[in-house]
């Protein structure tokens, strides 16, 4: 049991790290998942194109929002978006590099599919086989065929095994062209992405490296906030738990020494110090009302102005001080 809690502790603290390499797993699962997958083309006219375009782009939008469902941060994200402005603002700028710095890692195995699939060319074979120029490639002053028929005979194109069109256009021949020009766009697409990537990781910090910097130190901190208010509460409820399991058994040990006449044992000395880490909430109307003014107004970024749990929230208000007695003797003598 150590063990996973070590493990789980070092994951924890190299989270950016873990987010990679598990972006990195999803894409080569991607591309495995594709290479097992069984294509199989309808070879209809009204079905070629959904078909076909449907396991180009659905897979991929999946495999987005899986992306988003494995990261820790997006439930942060939502949290710190949907919360009440409180006492603290809300920096849109925060949660716009939060959001992109998801969104990137989560957009690396829709990449992956996209680019193996175009790569291999039998979806696009089949979506636009329909689309083959027989101006150029076929025979296309056939007498005896409609134009519904001749869309019929060139929906069969992917499928050799059915297709009964060789005086059209021969199938091999459409089938290369086809696969031609989804591995160009294949290729572009690639190309895209990698600039697109270089752009935004290389290029983005030069033009705005104060917005940046800013932006990236305070979604660490709202991450880090987050992880030790969760230790804190896991403390607290831990202390809470053990100071009332303790005051149940002393009462339990009071009532059997006056029903058997025994003297009762003496409280251990660890049940202080589970005290003292309660920080004066003792019960239960108490800590709903920490947790609900943590969630509505949190407390302002400013470490020197005092901060006051009232019954209705965080208060930001000071103080007055108070004056030492040796002023206010001082005062009194001259009055």
């Amino acid at each position: 049991m150590d063990k996973f809690r070590m493990i789980f502790q070092f994951l924890q603290s190299n989270q950016e790290s873990f987010m990679n390499g598990i972006c990195g797993i999803m894409a080569l699962a991607s591309a495995q998942m594709y290479s097992a997958f069984d294509f199989n083309c309808p070879c209809l006219p009204h079905y070629n194109l959904a078909y076909g375009l449907g396991i180009l782009l659905v897979p991929p939008f999946i495999l987005f929002l899986l992306g988003f469902v494995l990261n820790n941060n997006i439930s942060m994200l939502a949290e710190e978006w949907r919360r009440p402005q409180g006492q603290r603002g809300k920096d849109p700028a925060v949660l716009r590099y939060m959001f992109c710095s998801m969104a990137q890692r989560a957009m690396i195995a829709p990449v992956v599919w996209i680019s193996v699939t175009l790569l291999d060319g039998k979806c696009i074979t089949c979506a636009f086989c329909i689309s083959v120029p027989m101006e150029t490639l076929g025979n296309a002053s056939h007498p005896s065929l409609s134009q519904e028929e001749m869309k019929r005979v060139l929906a069969r194109i992917p499928c050799k095994e059915i297709y009964d069109g060789q005086e059209f256009i021969d199938n091999e021949l459409a089938i290369r062209y086809l696969r031609c020009i989804s591995q160009a766009l294949g290729w572009c697409f690639v190309l895209l992405m990698t600039t697109l990537a270089f752009l935004v990781r290389s290029l983005r910090p030069c033009f705005t490296q104060a917005a940046f910097l800013k932006s990236r130190y305070w979604s660490h901190y709202i991450d880090i906030e987050r992880k030790l208010f969760d230790e804190m509460c896991a403390e607290h409820a831990r202390s809470f738990a053990k100071v009332c399991i303790q005051q149940f058994f002393e009462g339990m040990s009071t009532d059997l020494a006056a029903t058997q006449c025994h003297p009762p044992r003496k409280s251990p000395v660890d049940a202080g110090e589970a005290a003292e880490k309660l920080l004066g909430i003792t019960d239960r109307s108490t800590m709903n009302v920490a947790l609900k003014s943590w969630h509505r107004c949190k407390p302002p970024l400013n470490l020197y102005s005092p901060v006051l749990l009232s019954s209705n929230g965080w208060v930001g208000e000071k103080q007055p001080p108070k004056q030492p007695q040796k002023e206010m003797a001082v005062y009194y003598s001259w009055v």
